[in-house]
């Protein structure tokens, strides 16, 4: 019983971070039906960041501001320089272009930076525990969760209580009665925009803590996880963003703790059989949703 609590508990850490990312697709596949695979490149970016600063002598306090904002100005870049060009066109056509920013982006700090992994130094307190009862709980754990949950009350009085989010809201329910109505679609799909990366940030602090390094490619996992989450609770949904990364989260931590030694790592392929038969037996994801027409 305590083991399985303990791994609960590992599970809820590394799934808010999921939960983030996948919330971050979500928002912007809700407006635009854009399924962005460059989403990754935003954590890319904000590493970058972490490592030139670090190494500068920037403590970790000054630096987290900064990757948060590097991946709100970068999504927003990125919206600007490359989906607003092709808003309108195909879902093919926003598909490859997604995945053509995540190449350029790569492309960029490989022939420009450095291809290698590059180390930085990780907060003190991120391999720090501290004991209730028979657990062992990380401090890094803990804050995850606290800040994913302070996070997400935050983006729900966003959406809620503003006029932005009743904007995006309507927006993601039907675009074209939204434009109607007078929402403006430039103001909606780049806050929207700015809004997945504010969460990326987020997310990308604790993502990066944990790594310690920064690599060209290092996007690439994150992008993954986040948009797999965001499958598994159902394209659309907010809700289902957060319940697909906190259930991708706990499915990861108790199959590592539950396979025999000699199979543990293949815990990745496990988890990918068990989403491939999800979308067999229930292709719409945990959370049914209605699809928005599409810009």
């Amino acid at each position: 019983m305590t083991e399985l609590a303990q791994n609960l508990i590992d599970g809820l850490g590394r799934g808010s971070i999921y939960a983030l990312l996948a919330l971050g697709v979500a928002v912007v596949f809700g407006v635009m039906h854009l399924l962005n695979f460059a989403h990754g490149e935003l954590i890319t970016v904000g590493g970058y960041v972490a490592l030139w600063t670090l190494g500068a002598g920037w403590s970790w306090y000054i630096v987290t501001p900064l990757i948060v904002l590097s991946a709100v100005l970068t999504s927003l870049a990125i919206e600007r320089v490359a989906f607003s060009r092709v808003r309108g066109s195909s879902d093919f056509t926003l598909l490859l272009t997604s995945f053509g920013v995540h190449f350029v982006i790569s492309a960029i700090f490989l022939l420009y930076v450095s291809a290698s992994v590059k180390p930085f130094d990780r907060p003190s307190w991120v391999t720090n525990t501290y004991s209730v009862g028979p657990l062992n709980i990380e401090v890094y754990d803990t804050v995850v969760i606290v800040v994913t949950v302070l996070t997400l009350i935050g983006t729900t009085l966003l959406l809620q209580r503003t006029m932005f989010g009743l904007s995006l809201r309507a927006a993601a329910a039907d675009f074209d009665t939204a434009r109607l109505m007078g929402v403006r679609s430039d103001t909606v799909i780049r806050g929207a925009f700015a809004l997945s990366g504010l969460l990326a940030g987020i997310a990308g602090v604790f993502w990066l803590m944990r790594a310690g390094s920064i690599s060209p490619s290092a996007g690439i996992t994150p992008m993954l996880k986040g948009v797999l989450a965001a499958l598994i609770g159902g394209l659309g949904s907010l809700r289902g963003a957060v319940i697909g990364g906190l259930v991708l989260g706990l499915a990861e931590v108790l199959l590592r703790s539950r396979l025999p030694d000699s199979i543990a790592s293949l815990t990745e392929g496990v988890v990918f059989l068990l989403i491939a038969l999800l979308f067999i037996f229930r292709p719409q994801g945990l959370v049914t949703v209605k699809h928005a027409v599409r810009v």
